[in-house]
């Protein structure tokens, strides 16, 4: 209805306003003044009816009054003319008012109704403003009434979401008192409800913290289902502790299932500390016996099959080779271990047999099989590893400790059998004169050490070095007295003398070859520094010995056919550049040397003689003084000529007759045949000389290339 209304008062005002309109155009015709009865006169602003009009000096200043007394006009003539003619104007005015009366009244009727229509619009208008003010604060009303209940809204949901989880919390479901008291432990939903009594325990504990009152309905509920599920859980978790104990019980299996269930016992240590002691302490005790048991037993029945004869304190290196100590000739036993040859005991520290399975020694008393003391050494300390190395993972694990405590609970369970094993080895180490043994056994643990750093279990590092505290003494103690042993040798006392390599320097050879080659892969300097006293005291021992030949040429057969035996042997195992390699090189070829200028001065001495004598000559420019040795010069070379091939050969075969080694013999007749030819040389470039060209006999002498031709036949070829 209002907007009928506006649109009735908008069309009446329209209306109105057209006649309006109408009228003024009227009017506005009417008023045109007549050309034809006024001049066209242009008076400007001039008002002459006007009483205040006085013609002055202003008066007469103004443009148009000026253009009127220029043209000569009268004014007051012109004044009344103009007053008539307004009054003419006034007139006709007059007429056409009231002819257009009705017009006029009838256009003020239209203005009056436009006025109440307008009024009316307007009334409406400012009712449409009012209605339209109502309605904004009425919107921000609501706006504050929304914007106040989204408020209340999310206050409510943050409630409603803090209440739901703590009623969710605080409800003990009727399943899981179900399963909880009547469900085995072993089953999947036993352990996910009890994951959620876990839960609902820890927040019962924060909501007494906060004295909730909400808290006391359900706590009675879930401290009886805590003492339900702590009693299955410890005799379940017992259960298989006690299993432990049964013989021949494979305790990994049992083991494994506990790590299964390791939230057992965390759900203990959480809410209910007595328990958990109790189980833990019930492992602890039942692994420490059954590790002692399992370990003392095994060490026991491998020491049975152990190599029945074994080293004593009168094994040693510089001990006399008799009948009745046969220790160091060909072993009488089937595979009796030896004392200063490594052979396959080195194969211990490979990889493969390092870490390879142990040994069974029922078994092997059933193929009636020995081995050496590190064979069973290493089988002892591999399962000792690999049973430790399991054990420390599954306390950390099961039982959640780490670090020192973890390191404590392990000594707990392993410490019995860590103190065993020390105490056997303390036996054994103190009766032990087998030092390869004892080194062998020393570089195990070093690779045992290695083994558990790269798995990172550092559960056994304290016994390691407790072990090599105890073999390192030992091994150096077997050392020293091996090398006091050799100090302390009589040569006169050995028997007879022999120019083959010495018993005793083949013991060096082969124990010091070993010592080297183990050492290789873990060098340490207390060996190096040990090795190297023992090596001074068996050269001197060699020189000794060579010392008791009558002669030169067999002294130093002795010494050659020694050292190259002791360098062959410790390049089979030691590296080239190791220094005991190096000193034997540097002691073989003075020798060898030497042994070819011996060899050489019986049959071409006088040759030799002269060849240094003339060279020592023409260096102090003093040749002439054997002008006068011409006799001696023939016979020379005449002896040589008729005499070198048979001195040769006979030098060759006693060469080879010498040496036990083919290779060094053959080396030598070469050294002493290249040596031959240097000298002949030498005695050719002398005769050369301008002391002695004169002499007949020059044309005697050999030809030196065809010399060398004929010198190649009698090498050795093997």
């Amino acid at each position: 209805m209002a907007e009928g209304a506006v649109t009735g008062a908008v069309s009446d005002v329209n209306t109105a306003v057209n006649s309006t309109v109408n009228a003024m155009s009227y009017l506005q015709d009417e008023m045109q003044p007549d050309t034809d009865v006024m001049a066209p006169l242009n008076l400007g602003d001039l008002d002459l009816t006007t009483d205040e009009f006085i013609l002055d000096e202003a008066n007469l200043e103004d443009d148009l009054v000026k253009e009127a007394l220029k043209t000569g006009v009268d004014l007051r003539h012109y004044s009344k003319q103009v007053e008539g003619e307004l009054q003419r104007i006034e007139q006709a005015s007059i007429k056409d008012y009231i002819k257009e009366s009705q017009n006029i009244a009838s256009l003020h009727n239209q203005i009056t109704a436009c006025d109440s229509i307008l009024e009316r619009m307007e009334g409406m208008l400012s009712g449409f403003q009012s209605d339209l003010s109502s309605i904004s604060s009425e919107i921000q009303t609501l706006q504050q009434q929304s914007v106040s209940m989204n408020v209340r809204l999310k206050n409510r949901q943050a409630v409603r979401s803090h209440l739901s989880q703590l009623v969710d919390e605080l409800v003990v479901p009727g399943a899981m008192i179900q399963i909880i008291l009547e469900s085995p432990v072993t089953e999947q939903e036993f352990l996910e409800q009890l994951h959620e009594l876990n839960n609902k325990i820890n927040f019962a504990k924060e909501l007494s913290f906060r004295e909730t009152l909400a808290c006391s309905d359900i706590q009675d509920i879930v401290d009886r289902l805590k003492i339900k599920a702590v009693a299955k859980i410890r005799e379940f978790i017992l259960q298989k502790i006690y299993s432990f104990r049964k013989p021949m019980t494979n305790y990994q299996i049992p083991q494994n299932t506990l790590l299964k269930y390791r939230f057992f016992y965390q759900f203990l240590l959480a809410n209910e500390r007595t328990v958990a002691k109790e189980i833990r302490d019930e492992y602890v005790d039942t692994m420490s016996k059954i590790y002692y048991s399992y370990f003392k037993s095994y060490s026991g029945r491998l020491l049975k099959v152990q190599y029945e004869e074994v080293a004593d304190k009168d094994d040693l290196m510089g001990v006399e080779d008799t009948a009745k100590k046969g220790f160091f000739s060909k072993p009488s036993l089937k595979s009796r271990n030896t004392i200063f040859t490594l052979g396959q005991r080195g194969a211990v520290l490979s990889p493969a047999e390092l870490e390879g399975p142990i040994i069974i020694p029922h078994t092997a008393q059933r193929g009636d099989c020995r081995y050496p003391y590190e064979t069973l050494f290493r089988s002892q300390h591999y399962a000792l590893l690999d049973n430790s190395c399991r054990e420390f993972l599954f306390l950390t694990d099961f039982f959640m400790v780490a670090g020192n405590s973890a390191l404590d609970l392990f000594n707990s369970v392993m410490g019995k059998t860590l103190s065993l094993f020390l105490k056997s080895m303390s036996t054994y180490v103190s009766d032990c004169y087998d030092s390869i043994a004892v080194f062998l056994c020393i570089h195990i643990i070093l690779r045992f050490r290695a083994i558990t750093t790269k798995r990172a279990i550092p559960a056994l590092d304290k016994y390691w070095e407790a072990v090599l505290e105890l073999l390192w003494p030992r091994f150096e103690l077997i050392l020293e007295m091996n090398i006091q042993s050799i100090r302390n040798t009589d040569p006169q006392k050995l028997g007879v003398l022999d120019t083959r390599p010495h018993y005793i320097t083949r013991r060096y050879a082969e124990f010091s070859s070993a010592i080297v080659s183990i050492n290789q892969t873990f060098t340490s300097e207390r060996t190096h520094t040990l090795l190297g006293q023992l090596q001074v005291e068996v050269e001197n021992f060699v020189l000794k010995m060579a010392a008791e030949f009558p002669s030169r040429r067999d002294q130093l057969i002795f010494l050659i056919n020694n050292y190259d035996m002791m360098l062959n042997v410790l390049m089979e195992r030691a590296a080239d550049d190791s220094k005991e390699v190096e000193g034997f090189q540097q002691l073989l070829q003075a020798r060898n040397q030497e042994f070819i200028e011996e060899i050489l001065s019986s049959p071409f001495g006088g040759m030799i003689a002269f060849v240094k004598e003339s060279e020592a000559l023409i260096e102090k420019g003093q040749l002439d003084r054997l002008k006068n040795d011409e006799a001696r010069i023939t016979q020379l070379v005449r002896g040589f000529s008729s005499t070198w091939k048979q001195s040769v050969e006979a030098l060759s075969q006693n060469v080879m007759r010498s040496f036990t080694n083919f290779k060094n013999g053959t080396g030598i007749i070469q050294g002493a045949l290249t040596q031959l030819i240097q000298y002949y040389h030498g005695f050719h470039k002398v005769l050369s000389q301008p002391t002695f060209r004169s002499l007949a006999v020059r044309s005697e002498l050999i030809n030196l290339h065809h010399l060398m031709v004929e010198v190649k036949k009698h090498k050795p070829n093997f």
